[in-house]
């Protein structure tokens, strides 16, 4: 939500989490957020505040009021203004109450990839405080109904590309194919369309008399998803703004590169930022290195998201191809969904500057901490500092902290930490801090480092191995692109470790086995690397560990 300064007193809730997180205040100054409004708006801004509350449609409500005229959304030649989202999103509100009987706590499913339908079913079903549930575009149709099963629904609003079960209600987030248009769809019946919806003539849908929940699903790596389910606060959000204000260096107004699925948390919470920061975002349905870089150059992007395999198809044009677009403009890039690592931060770094940013975090925690470019130079592997307002903790098995530089489980606190999982079931919750899942370890400075997952450690002889320090080793090897490190068992040594590597540049499975022996200790050392083309990753960029399988 955003709020000038002027004669008007900021509101409380901003009062008081600017005071939770210390250094907001200082951000939004700096970044443009806090500017002078008219009488007019600002009377129409405490309207929506009071209106929907602490909402993503109260995020769009106010941009829509601030920067009307601005663009809300860019993919490619068709832009949306935040004035035309807005009014878009009133009328198909009005048409899910209407034909769908969508009121506060019924439950919203979208299903979409990266376009401005997907930001109007989101803050539509906002509008009314129906939860919205974000589903996995790459699930298979088993998951996917697996999921609409657990979760039910009372309506889906998807791309037509995909097919869900027929007996979930479903709208097509974008004009249909020819056929569905003519009543042959599923169910024997045509589906509707938002843009159908925002023709809407049917009365304005009542006000929502709760703010609904946004729910994420986990990766699902290592199992089925589960939804992550939280009502979004001011106070909630605020140590993220603040911290991705002062270290990303973001501004008011500039566009956003957002290149990870929506549906998924850093893609998702980076887009609540780019609302309330009044920034276009500039969205494509599929990602292509070749066309970020171009959008860049053709908005004058200040920011990028992306996941750490998308940096790594970048660095893959080549000099002389990203030398061809004008950058000049961009002041960060954000990382997150998946371990960046040394190698690569270093790489990209090399080639774009000191613009990379880390974001680490799961769906159950939010955003936990972030490194700046500084950061990643002075202190390679580690995903920075916590957010203003959270904290972190390194415990033991027994609960106990730990010294800095000794590994342990990461726990972490602040205002986006989730209260359970849709299934009633949560996660190992510590003085206020919930476990993340993760193994690491924090330098003399209070930076984290991440050292691999509780569940991915593996022991050798007795000796405890964490695979991203073996990873990292591997991939400082010129001749490698990408490495995983797993353990399969061994009778003699309880487990043996296997590397399965993507090459950059040809190199020999002796070779490799020789470049670890030379920087690690023995027992580090894999028995035995398998290289592959490619690995087999989710719509994240985070490596299925389970499809790796010894030869």
């Amino acid at each position: 939500m955003i709020h000038p300064i002027g004669p008007l007193r900021p509101p409380g809730w901003l009062v008081q989490g600017a005071a939770e997180v210390g250094g907001l205040s200082v951000a939004l100054i700096r970044s443009g957020v806090w500017r002078s409004a008219g009488p007019a708006q600002l009377v129409r801004i405490e309207r929506a505040l009071r209106t929907w509350g602490q909402s993503m449609a109260a995020l769009g409500a106010v941009a829509a009021i601030r920067f009307p005229q601005r663009a809300a959304v860019i993919c490619g030649e068709d832009q949306l203004t935040y004035a035309e989202l807005d009014a878009r999103c009133e009328r198909i509100s009005a048409g899910l109450h209407a034909d769908h009987g969508i009121v506060a706590g019924s439950k919203v499913a979208v299903l979409c990839r990266n376009h401005a339908g997907f930001l109007a079913a989101t803050l539509s079903a906002s509008r009314l405080g129906a939860d919205v549930l974000f589903v996995n575009t790459e699930f298979a149709a088993p998951q996917l109904r697996a999921v609409l099963d657990q979760h039910k629904p009372d309506v889906l609003i998807h791309d037509p590309e995909f097919t869900p079960p027929a007996e979930v209600p479903s709208i097509y987030s974008t004009p249909a194919a020819a056929p569905d248009r003519e009543g042959e769809g599923r169910a024997g019946s045509a589906v509707a369309t938002l843009r159908e919806l925002a023709l809407s003539d049917a009365p304005p849908a009542p006000v929502g008399t709760q703010v609904g929940r946004i729910v994420l699903l986990t990766s699902g790596t290592t199992g089925a998803p589960k939804g992550a389910p939280r009502v979004p606060t001011a106070l909630g959000l605020a140590g993220l703004t603040g911290s991705a204000l002062q270290r990303f260096g973001l501004r008011a107004g500039e566009p956003m590169v957002i290149a990870p699925p929506l549906f998924h948390g850093v893609g998702l919470l980076m887009s609540m930022l780019a609302l309330f920061l009044g920034s276009p975002l500039v969205l494509r349905p599929r990602f292509d290195a070749g066309t970020l870089l171009a959008d860049v150059e053709a908005t004058r992007a200040g920011s990028v998201v992306a996941v750490p395999v998308m940096l790594r198809r970048l660095l893959e044009l080549g000099p002389t191809a990203t030398a061809q677009y004008d950058l000049r403009s961009l002041r960060a890039v954000i990382s997150g969904a998946a371990q960046l690592g040394a190698p690569l931060a270093g790489e990209f770094i090399e080639r774009f500057g000191k613009v990379l940013c880390d974001a680490y975090g799961s769906s159950e925690v939010g955003i936990a901490t972030i490194a700046t470019a500084a950061d990643l130079v002075e202190a390679p592997g580690t995903v920075g500092r916590p957010c203003l307002g959270s904290s972190i903790r390194i415990l033991d098995d027994h609960d106990r902290p730990v010294p800095a530089g000794t590994t342990g489980r990461i726990f972490a606190g602040g205002g986006l930490v989730f209260g359970g999982y849709s299934d009633g079931s949560n996660k190992t919750v510590v003085d206020g801090r919930m476990s993340t899942g993760d193994l690491g370890h924090l330098d003399a400075g209070g930076r984290l480092y991440v050292d691999g997952r509780e569940d991915d450690m593996i022991v050798s002889g007795g000796e405890n191995v964490y695979p991203v320090e073996v990873e990292q080793c591997l991939a400082a090897h010129p001749a490698v692109a990408e490495a995983v490190v797993a353990g399969v068992p061994d009778d003699e040594f309880g487990q043996r470790l296997i590397a399965y590597v993507v090459l950059a540049a040809p190199a020999t499975e002796d070779e490799l086995i020789a470049h670890v022996k030379a920087n690690l200790a023995r027992y580090k050392t894999p028995r035995q690397i398998v290289i592959l083309d490619e690995l087999p990753r989710n719509g994240t960029g985070k490596v299925l560990r389970n499809r790796l399988t010894p030869p």
